[in-house]
């Protein structure tokens, strides 16, 4: 249940479902009157509320959180929320509603999850900005849509950038969650280039030695054998492709000399490409 107050909302297009990185449902600015609260509801995508003036209380899985000016909280889908402005001094928020394939490892990277919902960020109005030009973007006629969600980027990455470098020293094994799933992203949008270990530590920001022992440490084998591995893989499914050439396959994934690619792919799948392309991917008439 949600009481009555001031209300401004816009509404953005929707994206097909679970077919894109991010989808952008809804963004807006509310000035609560006292004691205004929203619940319990329960929300089918995320949505991330930032306080702009005022105070109010969020409450989640039996804890209250007491949040200010600068202040902001995430509700994840399927959860049961409730929050209220104060009696004396009402928030002003604003928020966003999104979803989509890459929406909570996003979340992940800014150290934002069920378990700790509540970030701060004061030290400028440069994400209150993000959430202006978000909500300005209704006064586009045909890319309504394309400018929100290129700002919820930017509020997103703003809050990666500046929140989580802030709990790292809390989170320990987190901070190792979010190296490898930036070096698994790396790898998953550049595997097809020239980039060797350095690459992918420099990108990373880390000693080449220490990323490399947090990937044995959490998956059991070395970079070195993961990017290769996933190069093969991907070369076995362009294998389906009959037009490319074992030449073009290998220049695909990442490899140059043709040479190299066989000999590789044979060391890891057991038999060269040209044979496993007959074996699994030959059409029969």
């Amino acid at each position: 249940m949600e009481t009555a107050c001031r209300r401004t909302e816009v509404q953005v297009p929707l994206y097909s479902l679970n077919n894109s990185d991010l989808n952008m449902y809804q963004c807006g600015i509310q000035n609560c009157d006292p004691g205004h609260f929203y619940g319990p509801a329960v929300r089918d995508h995320f949505l991330i509320h930032y306080v702009l003036a005022g105070k109010g209380k969020y409450c989640f899985d039996d804890k209250v959180y007491y949040l200010q000016k600068g202040q902001g909280f995430l509700i994840c889908p399927g959860k049961i929320t409730y929050y209220q402005a104060d009696l004396e001094d009402p928030w002003t928020y604003t928020w966003v509603g999104f979803h989509g394939l890459k929406a909570e490892a996003y979340l992940k990277e800014a150290l934002l999850t069920e378990g700790n919902p509540i970030f701060t960020y004061d030290k400028d109005d440069s994400m209150a900005k993000c959430f202006t030009e978000m909500i300005a973007a209704k006064k586009c006629q045909k890319a309504r849509g394309i400018r929100a969600l290129g700002y919820l980027y930017v509020f997103l990455s703003q809050l990666v950038e500046e929140c989580a470098n802030d709990r790292f020293i809390d989170y320990p094994s987190n901070r190792k969650e979010i190296y490898l799933r930036k070096t698994i992203e790396f790898i998953e949008m550049n595997y097809s280039r020239k980039i060797a270990i350095n690459d992918i530590a420099g990108y990373i920001g880390l000693d080449r030695s220490y990323l490399g022992s947090i990937f044995k440490q959490k998956l059991n084998t070395s970079l070195q054998d993961f990017l290769i591995n996933y190069r093969i893989n991907k070369g076995c499914e362009l294998m389906k492709n009959e037009n490319l050439a074992v030449g073009d396959i290998a220049r695909s994934v990442g490899y140059e000399d043709p040479l190299l690619f066989s000999k590789t792919f044979r060391k890891i799948k057991g038999m060269p490409p040209r044979e496993y392309r007959k074996r699994y991917h030959t059409v029969w008439k």
